[in-house]
């Protein structure tokens, strides 16, 4: 099987288990709350734009997890996954003079149609609420390791179909880039939700600033990071031809 039937084999799949996930977590999710959702809607994909490139992988992560760790802890599953759609839409969306990439936009959307779905899933989940270890940051911390998952494991799996590596490697490769970022993300989403209860929704708006600084910092550094590599990459050709 080459490289292009993989790689069709694989979104297929992934269309398939992200319809069937989102249906459900969409059946089954809570009463909707339109104007908070079109406030997030509008943060998460203006921070969609801001998107750094992962050094020594074809991929790359924006800085809008707040807002989609927000919108899974306050709106229904339904909401949820149609804000995470429209801001990778936004962030898939090609800069001027380049084209459109269907696959790569029909794979972006599915993968995170199921990520958001499966988070959501988890932390509305009915038994945790029937245990002793309820609690907003246990359930917090599930939704953004389920997130993570959703994530990483599906792009590390189409880039292992796309060139031929082994997915386990990539997926290590990825995570240990973008796991702090989720610590992060999770860590500014838990602050938020906890004066928010008491200066109102609208305090979301000042985490834009903080994720510009932090999508800066990101980019700083993983240009660093990819220079690095370029610089090795030099040195190695050069001594192999020497």
């Amino acid at each position: 099987m080459n490289n292009t039937r993989q790689i069709k084999t694989f979104i297929g799949a992934m269309i398939l288990v992200a319809t069937g996930t989102a249906g459900y977590a969409s059946f089954a999710s809570h009463s909707l709350h339109l104007y908070f959702a079109l406030a997030v809607l509008g943060l998460a994909a203006a921070t969609s734009r801001m998107k750094v490139k992962l050094p020594g992988i074809n991929g790359n992560m924006s800085v809008n997890l707040p807002f989609l760790l927000t919108a899974i802890v306050n709106l229904s599953a339904a909401e949820a996954v149609l804000i995470a759609c429209v801001s990778t839409a936004v962030q898939c969306w090609p800069r001027k003079g380049t084209r459109l990439n269907p696959q790569q936009m029909t794979f972006n959307l599915s993968m995170m149609a199921f990520a958001m779905a499966s988070a959501s899933l988890m932390f509305h989940i009915a038994w945790l609420g029937r245990t002793e270890w309820n609690s907003a940051p246990l359930a917090m911390v599930l939704a953004t390791l389920t997130l993570f998952l959703g994530q990483t494991a599906p792009v590390a799996g189409i880039v292992a179909a796309s060139e031929g590596k082994s997915a386990a490697q990539i997926w290590r490769s990825v995570a240990m880039l973008s796991f702090p970022y989720y610590v992060i993300g999770a860590g500014i989403t838990f602050m938020v939700q906890a004066v928010s209860s008491h200066l109102g929704w609208e305090l979301a708006l000042g985490v834009f600033p903080v994720m510009y600084v932090i999508h800066r910092s990101y980019k700083f550094y993983f240009n660093g990071m990819a220079e690095n590599m370029r610089s090795e990459f030099m040195v190695k050709a050069a001594s192999a031809g020497a």
